[in-house]
C-alpha cells in the first residue's frame, strides 16, 4: 500500500485492500516444524494470534493468553509474559520492528526470533525468511545453537512517511544465531567515496534511461540520486516512475504500479540492496511485489549499488513471498556499481539458504 509502516495505520491499510502476510509466512514456518516437532510443546495466543496456525499445522499446543478483541501492542505484551510464567524457551513471533519492540521489551532475558512479515525489519532478530526461522528453532530446541545478543531497533514512522529515515536504538535482546539464516541489522553507509560512486551510477542511469521506458525506482539513497541527477526529487523511503525524464508516479503503490505496467510499452525496475542484509526484494520495497515484477518481466530487473556496499556482502538476497519468483530471480546477475561499471553478484532466494 506505500504506507512505510502500519503503526496506528492498520484500519487504513484494510481499508485500502492490504492483505495480512503474516499467518501465511508464519504457517510456512510452522509447516516445516510440524514434521520434526516430536516433543517440543508450544504455548501460544488464542485465535488470529498464533492458535490457528499451529491448529492448522497439527502441533501439540496450549493457549496461554486470550485477546479481548482486535489485538494491539498491549496483547503482544502481554502473551509474552504469560509465555515468561510458563518458562517457555523461546519466543518465535512473526511481524516486523514494531513487533519486534513489543516482544523483546517483555520477554527478559528469554530468546526471541522473528519471522519476517513486516515492512520494516532493521533488527537483528529475525531470521532471513521463514524457512530459515523453522530451521533455527529446532536447532535452537535441540541445544544445537547459541544465542548472541542483538539490537532491536525501529523508525519514527511518521518521519519515514515524510522521506526522513531516523533510526533509534530501543533495546537488545538474545537471538539463535546461525550464519547465513540471521539477517544484520540494517546499515548506512557514508563517506566521501560512496557519494563519488553513487553520483558515477546516476550518471549511468540517466544515459540508458533515455530510451522510453518507464522506470519504476525502488526505496534507497542510490536509487535517490539517480532522481536526483536527472533533476527530481524522489521520495527517499517510497516507489516512484520516471520516463522521458519526468516524474509520473510519486510514493506509488502496489496497485499504482500494476495500473501503470496495463498501459507502459515497457517498464523496468531499478533496486539497490540494503547494507548489511543485502536484500534487493521483500524488505522495504513490497510495493514491488511479484506481480509487479511478473508484469513488468525479469529481465528488466536493475540492481545498483556502490562497491563499499557489494563488498561487505557475501550474496543478495531475494525474499519476494513467491519461492518460485524467488527461485527465478536466482542466480548471477550484473549489479552497476559505478559509469558503465558492473559487478557479478549472487543472487539468493533467501528460502533455500
Amino acid at each position: 500500500m506505500g504506507l512505510k509502516g502500519t503503526d496506528g495505520l492498520a484500519q487504513e491499510a484494510l481499508a485500502r485492500g492490504a492483505l495480512s502476510v503474516a499467518p501465511a509466512r508464519a504457517k510456512t514456518c510452522l509447516e516445516l516444524l510440524a514434521p520434526q516437532a516430536e516433543g517440543l510443546q508450544f504455548f501460544t495466543a488464542g485465535g488470529e494470534m498464533g492458535e490457528m496456525e499451529l491448529s492448522d499445522c497439527n502441533l501439540d499446543f496450549s493457549v496461554a493468553y486470550n485477546a479481548q478483541e482486535a489485538s494491539t501492542a498491549h496483547d503482544t505484551k502481554a502473551a509474552c509474559k504469560a509465555f515468561m510464567e510458563k518458562s517457555v524457551d523461546l519466543i518465535l513471533f512473526c511481524g516486523g520492528d514494531g513487533t519486534a519492540r513489543d516482544v523483546a521489551s517483555a520477554a527478559g532475558v528469554v530468546p526471541i526470533l522473528g519471522i519476517p512479515a513486516g515492512v520494516k525489519m532493521h533488527s537483528g532478530v529475525f531470521a532471513i525468511s521463514p524457512q530459515a526461522a523453522a530451521e533455527l528453532t529446532l536447532s535452537y530446541a535441540r541445544g544445537d545453537l547459541k544465542v548472541r545478543e542483538t539490537e532491536i531497533v525501529d523508525v519514527d514512522e511518521e518521519l519515514y512517511r515524510q522521506g526522513e529515515l531516523q533510526t533509534r536504538l530501543y533495546s537488545t535482546a538474545k537471538t539463535p544465531y546461525k550464519p547465513a539464516l540471521v539477517q544484520e541489522r540494517k546499515r548506512i553507509y557514508s563517506s566521501g567515496s560512496e557519494e563519488e560512486f553513487k553520483d558515477q551510477i546516476a550518471l549511468f542511469a540517466s544515459e540508458f534511461m533515455r530510451d522510453g521506458s518507464a522506470y519504476i525506482l525502488g526505496a534507497g539513497t542510490t536509487t535517490a540520486k539517480i532522481a536526483e541527477f536527472l533533476g527530481l526529487e524522489k521520495t527517499l523511503l517510497g516507489v516512484d516512475v520516471v520516463q522521458n525524464g519526468k516524474l509520473i508516479l510519486k510514493d506509488a503503490a502496489e496497485k499504482d504500479l500494476l495500473h501503470l505496467l496495463d498501459k507502459a510499452n515497457r517498464a523496468m525496475i531499478i533496486v539497490s540492496p540494503i547494507g548489511a542484509q543485502g536484500f534487493i526484494l521483500g524488505r522495504g520495497s513490497q510495493q514491488i511485489s511479484p506481480r509487479v515484477i511478473r508484469k513488468a518481466g525479469i529481465k528488466n530487473l536493475i540492481v545498483v549499488a556502490t562497491p563499499h556496499k557489494l563488498e561487505e556482502l557475501e550474496s543478495l538476497l531475494v525474499d519476494s513471498g513467491d519461492p518460485e519468483l524467488d527461485k527465478e530471480l536466482s542466480g548471477r546477475r550484473q549489479v552497476v556499481s559505478g559509469y558503465r561499471i558492473a559487478q557479478l553478484k549472487d543472487v539468493i532466494a533467501a528460502s533455500n539458504i
